[in-house]
């Protein structure tokens, strides 16, 4: 019972660590929804059913002692909802598509339910982020000089990534938008990858270039008093 357990608790280490590399902004948020618990609980029992699988056959992949067949069969268990869920039995062409058939369609489909179940969750919470960091600030000002210094502010960002993000910056200046709309889907697109707390950090770092100047208040000059008043003995 142990192995079983342990293999299906690889299973769902697995299957959530693949969910949070999905939200690396906030990987919390999947706590609340339902698709990703039942996404983590089908990857651990998929290990636990190749690891009854394995015990059925017999198979101790080489080992001659009992606790390293054991220790490999769990290992071996565990790990194998990475290639279970990303096969495919057969293709069929949909439409321009080729659309692969079998286990792989079901991980499809849960990752897509627990995508719609997070985003809606966070959308309120992301506006509000959004329009409270990037209030004030020019995307004219912005579009290099902030996407530039949130970067450097990580060190191990994939330059695939970097390209991403440099194509959609692109693509917002030649759009039609307002500045301030430009202003706020550019702070979506950072805190996707840096987060809210970077974001506002990086913003704060760089206020005096990239933001509009702050109105100055109306000064009121107090008035002279004028030789009307009479001074009274």
């Amino acid at each position: 019972m142990q192995d079983f357990v342990a293999a299906g608790a690889l299973g769902a280490l697995v299957g959530g660590a693949e969910l949070a590399s999905r939200y690396r902004d906030r990987p919390s948020a999947l706590l609340g929804v339902a698709s990703a618990w039942l996404y983590v609980l089908l990857n651990a029992a998929a290990s636990s059913g190749v690891l009854w699988v394995v015990h059925v056959f017999g198979w101790r992949f080489g080992t001659a002692s009992a606790d390293q067949a054991a220790a490999l069969q769990v290992l071996v268990s565990g790990l194998a909802a990475l290639a279970l869920f990303r096969s495919s039995l057969f293709t069929v062409r949909v439409g321009d598509q080729e659309v692969g058939v079998g286990p792989n369609l079901i991980l499809a489909m849960l990752l897509g339910v627990a995508d719609r179940g997070v985003d809606r969750m966070r959308a309120k919470d992301r506006s509000q982020q959004v329009t409270r960091v990037m209030r004030g600030v020019r995307f004219d000002k912005a579009r290099v000089a902030l996407p530039a210094f949130c970067l450097a502010l990580l060190q191990n960002l994939p330059e695939q990534e970097q390209r991403d993000l440099a194509a959609a910056v692109e693509a917002l200046g030649t759009s039609e938008m307002t500045d301030t709309q430009k202003s706020y889907a550019l702070g979506l697109l950072l805190i996707n990858i840096v987060g809210p707390e970077v974001l506002q950090s990086a913003v704060g770092a760089l206020a005096e270039e990239i933001s509009e100047p702050a109105p100055q208040a109306a000064r009121t000059l107090p008035q002279s008093r004028t030789g009307t008043d009479s001074i009274t003995a």
